[in-house]
């Protein structure tokens, strides 16, 4: 055989071999993800077809703006929708939405974990298995359907300026004494969320009554020093930060610490005798307009290059052991070890959504906090 004949057969064995790739376009092939199976492009393919994804969320747009960057830059068919509300109202628009047949989102992302777990439950979350689903905690990861994405310690915040170091409490037990000791300087000036307007006040507040034996003193100490209620972080960070109130308890952290880095009057304590991590939970619409969109949007914050913006740029506290950065749960845990009591994604969050139990609770604390 002539060395032109060998060439020409080996060459034609070549093209042979590429043409069931021809259909696939350089691009697509080279955006699936390491470690991803090789028929992730058909999701990334049909995405680019969807042209959006539509996000509900709880996480401040401005948190979120390096996720929405990199994912853009990832996937720049792709346009992201993002729409950034407050927990209730995240998920008031999409049931009624929903129930109307109108467009809604095709991922809800909110740190309201009860309310995400009962909309997942009630059929409305997507059975995927995330190609990510393995760096996940066992904890964090609902049926293959809602997933939690982020690692965030609730805190107790202070002001710098009005409340020394020797009165900042480090347990739950401390917290209580301070303020029937100090009712005079802490009158009118604690504050927390508004439960009733606040889906993730409302559920970190129904742990708490799980974790902490002396939970209805702690509420009627509260009440004693008449607690004011917010439902937004930002506001309890700005009064706290006013003087106008001293000190905030079950305040999300990484606003906290996020607050802190510009002003100096802001304390943050962690508790020692137990400390609640809220986990934002994710799901994708199983009747999403764009469902395949909604899959790289879920994938993306769940994948270690997303993890590490959120640690990093959002500070959310990246859930994924793997991440270094700013903030992670693998630093977290250094620092506070087994005190953190991470709420679980699954229908146990449910508990207190139930009518009867949910209005006989929020009547008990209202009577004890002095919420009439």
């Amino acid at each position: 055989m002539s060395i032109r004949v060998f060439v020409k057969r080996h060459l034609a064995v070549a093209l042979a071999l590429a043409l069931p790739l021809a259909g696939l376009s350089s691009s697509v092939l080279a955006q699936v993800p390491a470690g991803y199976p090789a028929d992730y492009a058909k999701v990334i393919d049909a995405a680019k077809k969807e042209g959006k994804v539509v996000v509900y969320s709880t996480t401040d747009s401005k948190a979120a703006e390096a996720l929405i960057k990199d994912f853009s830059a990832l996937y720049p068919a792709v346009k992201v929708e993002y729409n950034d509300m407050n927990s209730t109202e995240v998920y008031n628009r999409f049931i009624s939405e929903a129930a109307a047949g109108g467009a809604t989102a095709d991922v809800m992302w909110s740190s309201s974990m009860d309310l995400q777990v009962k909309l997942a439950s009630e059929g409305y979350g997507l059975a995927y298995k995330s190609p990510e689903a393995a760096a996940i905690p066992a904890w964090a990861n609902w049926k293959d359907t809602a997933y939690g994405t982020t690692y965030e310690p609730a805190a107790i915040v202070y002001n710098k300026r009005l409340v020394p170091e020797a009165e900042v409490p480090t347990t739950h037990a401390e917290f209580t004494k301070l303020l029937t000791t100090k009712l005079d300087k802490y009158k009118n000036k604690v504050t927390t969320y508004d439960i009733e307007k606040s889906g993730v006040g409302f559920s970190l507040i129904t742990h708490d009554l799980k974790l902490n034996p002396q939970f209805w003193d702690f509420a009627k100490a509260l009440g004693g020093v008449a607690v004011r209620v917010q439902s937004s972080t930002g506001t309890m960070l700005e009064r706290i930060s006013s003087g106008e109130n001293l000190i905030g308890y079950n305040i999300l952290g990484p606003y906290a610490l996020t607050r802190a880095k510009k002003d100096p009057s802001i304390g943050i304590a962690f508790t020692k005798d137990y400390n609640l991590v809220l986990s934002r939970v994710i799901f994708v619409n199983k009747s999403a307009k764009n469902i395949n969109a909604g899959k790289l949007w879920m994938d993306y914050i769940l994948s270690k290059r997303g993890q590490t913006i959120i640690a990093n740029d959002a500070q959310l506290f990246a859930i994924r052991s793997d991440v270094t950065g700013a903030t992670t749960s693998a630093d977290l845990n250094k620092q506070l070890g087994s005190a953190l009591k991470p709420m679980p994604v699954n229908t146990e969050l449910l508990e207190y959504l139930d009518q009867t139990k949910r209005l006989a609770f929020l009547k008990q604390w209202k009577d004890a906090a002095g919420k009439k």
